[in-house]
């Protein structure tokens, strides 16, 4: 084989290789990036899921909180509560269908030694016809103590009557607890199971709250002591709680575990410190209530926070990642692993049969960056061109404007003025000898008025004659002109007095301060105006501001506007900048700047100064 076919032969098997290398290397990654993505999007939707648990618990834990507080309220606003009217009212609840986790609502009322034997009889009494007791009703646990807090009222509890009687004071744990609801007017939720109700993995928890004689509105700790009367409390099955919970979540071998780790006793009566207890587990049994959780990178699992009136709960959720993959989602990551490989593998074919025009495509592209860069300096040679053209006819209106008034008052003035005198001459002559004639003469004296007055306009249009007192005294003019002839309300605010300019400058000032009160009585229905003019490091700022109706989208654009356009242009050819702020019914701010370092020079003369004549307009 020649040595050039041999070496060609080899850059091929080459590049071959390469391919293939680089096309697997693609296809790992691919199969990776969408593995983790297909996890992430699963692991987002079992967060979500476990939200959304976590959330109804939330809900039925306030309702069940809700039935406390109802209840709390009925035995508040009742004078006289009897056994038959509680067991009525807690029957109307239907507890066993509206809130099946709640066993019993019972109600412990306080009593003092003194009150002990009285308060027996009369409970005894009322007990003898609500339900059958085997001995006669007594405090338990017995012994004779300062204040007790006795059981008087469960609602339904006939099938266990012994629990009439029980004096909640007794446990020094649960007295200091349902003292500190006491005196805080709180509501207390146990941590601690109620142990003749409860088995394994079977937690039955209650919730008190205190209750204060009818009337009161105790606000400090000594006046909610004094008016307590006892303390209503409910207690509730947690799995019943949870009953459903479960249910709601769309996965499959979800886990559900809860626990409390506020403070709390264990099953033993022990101190727990804050310890984590398990008081519910989806997959516990009685033989072994809390299973080992499930842990390995095949898991889902996120823990939330809950609140149980104050208390600490934590809810772990964990469920199989398999349970959250569909069918699709198996298969995705190898499919995508082929496309990135086969996609690749054209991708570098194509690379490869582009790198022999590379050269030739670069040269172009410097050609074409060559032509472009030379189309930009033409472009930006001929705006310059254009913006110096603009700013030359700029100039060349403003001085024939200023030639023309000057003429006006020079020739037109002059005339008017001699007009004038002769007019007044021919009056006072005719008065009292030739009143026909006199009153001609004052008749054409008027008309001589007016018609100064209307040159003197003309000319203020052309060019105000206070615009050679400075630019201060001109903004402060037009817009009073403004104010007068439009009637809206306008504010003026010039802080620096007057303010040394050139006459371009600050006539470009003025025909921008033109052109916006110009817009504002054309476009903007504003009541009001402020005007601001300052002097700051060298830079004059002047900020036309309306409370108008703002410029509608793509107002600035319009076409056959050009009055923004023309302040634009005004601004930039002095070198400076021009900002336009505009909200829906909020008005319009115009605000432009310009330096006027180095600008000053001599002012120019007025026509009055320039004229060959006096006049008096």
């Amino acid at each position: 084989m020649p040595p050039v076919l041999r070496d060609a032969f080899s850059v091929t098997r080459f590049s071959f290789w390469t391919g293939v290398l680089l096309s697997s290397v693609i296809g790992s990654v691919a199969y990776v990036v969408t593995q983790r993505s297909i996890e992430n999007n699963a692991q987002e939707r079992f967060v979500n899921h476990a939200k959304y648990a976590q959330s109804v618990i939330s809900v039925r834990i306030k309702s069940y909180t809700d039935v406390l507080r109802t209840a709390g309220s009925m035995i508040q606003s009742t004078d006289v509560l009897s056994h038959r009217k509680f067991h009525e009212y807690v029957s109307g609840l239907n507890l066993a269908r509206n809130y099946p986790a709640i066993d019993s609502i019972n109600f412990a009322i306080l009593v003092t030694d003194a009150q002990r034997d009285v308060f027996l009889a009369e409970l005894r009494t009322e007990m003898r016809d609500v339900v059958h007791l085997a001995a006669p009703l007594d405090i338990s646990p017995p012994g004779r103590r300062p204040s007790y807090l006795v059981v008087s009222y469960i609602e339904p509890d006939l099938s266990t009557p012994g629990h009439y009687g029980t004096d909640l004071a007794a446990n020094r744990y649960f007295s200091r607890q349902l003292d500190e609801s006491r005196d805080h007017g709180t509501l207390y939720a146990s941590g601690t199971p109620i142990l003749a109700l409860s088995g394994p993995n079977d937690t039955h928890l209650g919730m008190r709250m205190p209750i204060y004689r009818i009337g009161a509105a105790p606000v400090t700790a000594e006046q909610r002591r004094a008016a307590y009367t006892g303390s209503l409390g409910i207690a509730f099955s947690v799995p019943k709680l949870l009953h459903g919970v479960m249910d709601e979540v769309p996965i499959r071998g979800l886990r559900m575990t809860l626990y409390d780790i506020g403070p709390g006793l264990d099953a033993r009566g022990r101190d727990t410190a804050g310890l984590p207890r398990t008081l519910f587990d989806s997959l516990g049994t009685h033989v072994d209530p809390a299973p080992a959780p499930a842990a390995g990178a095949d898991t889902f699992s996120v823990t939330l926070p809950l609140d149980f009136n104050g208390r600490t709960w934590k809810t772990t959720y964990s469920a199989p990642k398999a349970s959250l993959y569909t069918e699709f989602d198996t298969y995705y990551p190898k499919l995508m692993m082929g496309f990135g490989f086969l996609g690749s593998i054209l991708l570098y074919a194509l690379l490869q049969t582009l790198t022999s025009s590379r050269r030739a495509a670069l040269a172009l592209a410097q050609e074409m960056t060559s032509e472009l860069r030379e189309s930009q300096s033409k472009l930006q040679l001929s705006h310059q061109k254009l913006r110096r053209l603009a700013d030359h006819a700029y100039q060349i209106k403003e001085m024939e404007r200023k030639r023309i008034a000057r003429e006006i008052h020079d020739d037109l003035g002059q005339s008017l003025l001699a007009l004038r005198i002769e007019a007044e001459l021919l009056a006072g002559r005719t008065q009292g000898t030739h009143s026909h004639l006199h009153k001609r003469a004052r008749a054409t004296l008027l008309q001589i008025d007016t018609t100064i007055k209307s040159v003197r306009q003309i000319i203020n249009d052309l060019r105000p004659t206070v615009l050679d007192l400075g630019l201060s005294a001109a903004v402060e003019w037009q817009v009073n002109q403004f104010q007068r002839r439009t009637g809206i309300q306008c504010d003026i605010q010039d802080d620096h007095g007057e303010i040394m300019l050139s006459d371009h400058c600050a006539t470009a000032f003025f025909r921008i301060l033109q052109e916006s009160l110009t817009n504002i009585v054309r476009h903007a229905n504003a009541t009001r105006v402020k005007v601001e003019l300052r002097l700051n490091g060298g830079w004059l700022s002047l900020t036309v501001r309306d409370n108008g109706c703002g410029l509608p989208p793509g107002g600035r654009n319009k076409y056959g506007s050009f009055g923004l356009v023309g302040i634009e242009e005004r601004i930039v050819i002095l070198g400076g900048t021009c900002a336009v702020f505009s909200e829906p019914d909020g008005g319009t701010t115009v605000t432009v700047s310009a330096p006027v370092i180095g600008q000053q020079d001599q002012p120019a003369h007025s026509p009055l100064e320039q004229g060959t004549g006096s006049s008096v307009i």
